[in-house]
């Protein structure tokens, strides 16, 4: 996202719109709901990314949870929603290469065909949100903030499929902890991008 784009004037068009609570509805049931089962598999198939993807899941979640709540506030604390949002994003980040740095130290290879598949369908889940969200990744920080969620979690299920077939082929650990740091970076990103939204529409408003 370009910097015109974060610090351009908010769009309430998406906020004022039945349409898209209806969509955060769906949102939030699908990344909760997937995000409780892809936690299992990741355990199940051993691999740090299913676990980060679950985790981006479930965060995900529970971020468009708080979206959905925070519709009928005023701007100022939309804006203070969106950058605890941000810096959860951000948290999140940072403790999925904690770990990934501690499991490197006894690196296991995971279960690849188990961690391709369920990778397939959270890509599935993922890409549906972010089609029911499309028409409304324009808006204030917080719409941004969902819209950057749902379309991250599609980047990483494309990454986490990459990484099974890596580890089917080279029967290493390497690949799977590789794409949990790239989500974890994906995760600092979108935090900063955020973050810097939210800053800027809090100073507009001030």
């Amino acid at each position: 996202m370009a910097c015109s784009d974060c610090c351009s004037v908010p769009d309430r068009s998406a906020i004022n719109d039945p349409a898209y609570r209806r969509a955060l509805w769906i949102v939030v049931l699908l990344n909760l709901c997937f995000g409780l089962v892809e936690i299992v598999g990741g355990f199940v198939a051993d691999s740090q990314a299913l676990k980060a993807d679950a985790l981006d899941f479930i965060g995900d979640g529970t971020i468009s949870l708080f979206g959905l709540i925070a519709l009928g506030w005023t701007a100022q604390a939309r804006s203070r929603i969106a950058l605890a949002q941000g810096l959860f994003l951000g948290a999140l980040g940072l403790g999925v290469i904690g770990f990934a740095i501690w499991r490197a130290i006894n690196a296991v290879a995971p279960e690849a065909d188990l961690m391709g598949g369920i990778g397939v369908v959270a890509l599935i889940v993922n890409v549906s949100a972010a089609l029911v969200l499309a028409r409304f990744r324009e808006g204030d920080a917080n719409v941004r903030a969902i819209w950057l969620f749902s379309r991250n979690d599609a980047l990483a299920n494309v990454a986490v499929i990459v990484a099974a077939g890596l580890v089917a082929w080279t029967g290493k650990a390497w690949p799977d902890l590789a794409v949990a740091g790239v989500i974890a970076l994906l995760f600092l990103h979108s935090a900063w991008e955020i973050t810097r939204g939210a800053l800027a529409e809090m100073g507009r408003a001030a």
